[in-house]
């Protein structure tokens, strides 16, 4: 009867103890601004881009190549070389270099990721729009300079020893270059670097 009367108790005590912890095994959500972005890893992310992309647009707009402009330069993004180890989406990057930059009223870019799409449209156009609202075939902005650049990483661990948790060192740089298409020659470049350390426990969940 007593060990009923314990097993009850017992029960009935985890019960308690439970109910009130249940909430953590339910799934939830929140709003994260994305000026707070915590870093979860020492892998590359969202607050990285965020934080490198940033920077180089403001590199750009106080540059002596950008002051010497006469009317704001018109643009092409060749894109950014990933020579990571990880799978980063450069597209995201450059397409947040290039908004902030249009946005500045200082840069113009060619939209030659659509160029496919535009000439369409043109095709159209010319075969079946009025003449008087259709756009001109041949007056096309040329772009003349180039955005092209690479990210880059070197990453080290802690060898094989005894220890409660092992050590890993992520260190990335973004370069980022302006090329004169009429001259082939890089008029401006810069570079974006940042390391990060990771702590893994051994022993944990």
């Amino acid at each position: 009867m007593k060990s009923s009367f314990y097993t009850t108790i017992a029960g009935a005590s985890i019960v308690a103890l439970l109910l009130p912890g249940c909430s953590a095994f339910r799934m939830s959500t929140e709003d994260v601004s994305p000026d707070n972005l915590e870093h979860y890893r020492a892998d590359y992310d969202a607050s990285d881009m965020r934080k490198i992309t940033s920077s180089v647009v403001n590199k750009i707009l106080v540059s002596p190549f950008l002051s010497q402009q006469t009317s704001p330069p018109v643009m092409t993004i060749a894109g950014v070389e990933n020579r990571t180890r990880e799978y980063v989406d450069t597209k995201n990057l450059t397409d947040r270099m290039r908004t902030s930059l249009l946005q500045s009223g200082k840069v113009q870019f060619v939209n030659t990721a659509r160029r496919a799409d535009l000439l369409k449209e043109q095709g159209y156009q010319a075969a079946n729009a009025d003449p008087n609202t259709m756009a001109t075939i041949g007056q096309q902005m040329g772009a003349k300079y180039m955005l092209t650049g690479s990210l880059t990483q070197m990453s080290q661990q802690t060898g094989k020893q005894a220890r409660i948790s092992k050590q890993r060192l992520n260190y990335y740089k973004l370069t980022i270059e302006i090329t004169d298409l009429t001259s082939n020659l890089i008029v401006w470049t810069t570079e974006e670097e940042f390391a990060r350390n990771e702590s893994i426990p051994l022993i944990g969940w």
